[in-house]
């Protein structure tokens, strides 16, 4: 039966150096640990029209925006579970609603336009409808390697830390394995903290005491700059 996902959640971005990195790695250490996941390698494949619609719109900063995405954790091949993703912000609050299906069933529906007749519930008909309004689709690859760590109270705390993040244009399919254009210097990594509501207080104090601040960082994003100004400088 196919696994049904919804999240609402604030998130929000750092761009650290390698020295900042290793020093929020030590200080949260005492109050959350690495998931049941380990290390993993998330791939993506980012949806979008032939006039970047969907993006261009997002780096507009609406107080609305949405995404489509399909993700695997590590390369796949056609029998693997893979996700198909809405990913939705308003004024800060970020919505995810995703189905679990092979890539496979993946694939075909972006050929033929039918959803697996296994799927039930609303996210289907919504990703369906997205996709139809938009006329969206598959248009970027965007991977990274991602160390994600949990709290220990069993709160819903994540923070996730992203490098190695790299994009490509073509040969964009998820079972073509993992390569691509950097999209942030090597020794940077993307932190992202996800919370419910508010952050706890022994977070901020760390973050306080290095002067590590959020900004806007999206992935997909920069990776739609780097590709449509087609920056000279690639980083290595």
């Amino acid at each position: 039966m196919p696994t049904i996902y919804t999240f609402k959640r604030v998130e929000k971005k750092y761009l650290l150096s390698k020295e900042e990195y290793e020093y929020v790695l030590d200080k949260i250490t005492p109050y959350m640990h690495i998931d049941k996941y380990g290390e993993t390698e998330i791939s993506n494949i980012y949806f979008d029209n032939t006039n970047d619609e969907l993006i261009e719109t997002s780096l507009s900063k609406p107080a609305y925006k949405e995404k489509l995405r399909l993700r695997s954790y590590s390369t796949p091949d056609l029998d693997s579970t893979v996700f198909f993703e809405i990913k939705k912000k308003f004024k800060g609050t970020v919505y995810k609603r995703r189905i679990k299906l092979s890539l496979y069933d993946a694939y075909r529906y972006i050929e033929t336009g039918e959803m697996p007749k296994s799927l039930s519930g609303n996210i289907p008909f919504e990703i369906d409808y997205m996709m139809k309004k938009y006329k969206l689709f598959p248009k970027v690859f965007v991977g990274s390697k991602r160390k994600a760590f949990v709290a220990n109270d069993d709160s819903d705390l994540r923070i996730t830390f992203d490098c190695d993040i790299v994009t490509r244009y073509e040969n964009i399919n998820l079972e073509n394995g993992y390569f691509g254009d950097r999209i942030i210097p090597k020794n940077t990594y993307l932190m992202e903290i996800k919370i419910p509501n508010a952050m706890p207080l022994w977070l901020a104090h760390i973050l306080s005491e290095k002067q590590i601040f959020p900004q806007s960082f999206s992935k997909v994003g920069k990776a739609h700059l780097q590709h449509k100004y087609r920056k000279d400088e690639q980083y290595v």
